[in-house]
């Protein structure tokens, strides 16, 4: 199919996206308002600009909504604090349902605070981000595990981010991971994993080339991407490679599918996801009558997807008109 073609399908499907919704704040700075604390003595940061936009989870299902996707919705945890409404204004703001997201006072919402300087425009501070160290709650587990079994079959495609670092904290527990493997027999899902890749089962991975060494590695002592794939009972691997494209895994053969050479790129953040969202909605768009479709032509599409984002500054997206002229369709 031609690139065209498959972004035309993408308003008549719907997708999910279950996991660590975050929020991303990107906070511009004057250096000159340094002043020490007359408390402290310790000098201050001045904010003096501030833009929020969904972050982790919540980038898939903003370059989905982007993309044209029909209905997009997310699945995950967030407190009652003012980051929790910002990330809900945020996501209601791009047509990106949340009324499957649970709201709990137990867990603060997961944030990125990102510190831009007002002069050089270069995140140049550390950065300020509020994490769960502990465990999901229980009762939050049970309602994530009760609305994803609910609600999985009300779309064509799933996307699982699994985005703390934290050993506790995050979304996807293995609870979460059991439904999605146990989904997974029906429906094309796709799940990226910072540190949990070989924690997963029978979904297909879309790790970068760093994060599947480490967990083909942790497994076996050595890179074996195939290997990797059997073990986690994948239909198939996405092992993302930067500017080199996407090396596709599937039984008995391995693809490397080149991107487009972009030879100043301006952000890299949340080029992952950006191949993620295309790619997995090429798959089911490419599928016909078979649960998914064709690995090479959906890779092909996240790379031209993240190729574009990655020439904009933050978390950026990409519509349906800028994939076409860099696809030269």
């Amino acid at each position: 199919m031609r690139i065209a073609e498959i972004l035309a399908a993408f308003p008549r499907q719907s997708a999910l996206v279950v996991g660590d919704i975050c929020l991303d704040r990107w906070c511009t700075y004057d250096p000159t308002t340094s002043d020490a604390s007359r408390e402290t003595g310790i000098p201050r940061i001045g904010v003096v600009a501030t833009e929020v936009t969904p972050g982790a989870g919540g980038t898939i299902a903003n370059n989905l909504a982007a993309l044209g996707v029909g209905r997009v919705s997310v699945l995950g945890a967030l407190g009652e604090d003012g980051h929790g409404y910002e990330l809900r204004k945020a996501l209601d703001s791009r047509g990106i349902s949340t009324d499957l997201l649970i709201r709990s006072d137990e867990i603060a919402t997961f944030t990125y605070t990102k510190l831009l300087n007002a002069t050089s425009a270069v995140e140049d501070q550390p950065r300020v981000d509020f994490i769960n160290t502990r465990p999901l709650p229980e009762t939050v587990e049970r309602q994530i595990v009760a609305l994803l079994r609910a609600s999985a079959g009300d779309f064509d495609v799933i996307f699982a981010s699994d985005q703390a670092e934290t050993e506790h904290g995050g979304v996807v527990t293995p609870a979460v991971r059991e439904v999605l493997a146990q989904l997974a027999a029906a429906k094309i899902i796709v799940a990226d994993s910072r540190r949990r890749t070989a924690e997963f089962r029978n979904v297909i991975l879309k790790p970068n080339a760093q994060e599947a060494a480490c967990a083909s590695s942790s497994v076996f002592g050595s890179i074996d991407y195939q290997r990797l794939r059997r073990h986690i009972g994948a239909p198939l691997l996405f092992v993302t490679q930067g500017s080199r494209g996407a090396l596709v895994v599937e039984e008995g053969r391995e693809i490397l599918v080149p991107t487009r050479s972009i030879e100043q790129p301006v952000d890299i953040c949340g080029a992952g996801d950006s191949f993620a969202a295309g790619a997995g909605m090429a798959l089911k768009v490419t599928s016909g009558f078979q649960l998914r479709g064709s690995a090479v032509e959906a890779a092909r599409v996240g790379n031209l997807v993240a190729s574009v984002t990655i020439m904009k500054k933050g978390t950026g997206t990409a519509s349906p008109a800028e994939v076409l002229a860099l696809a030269g369709e």
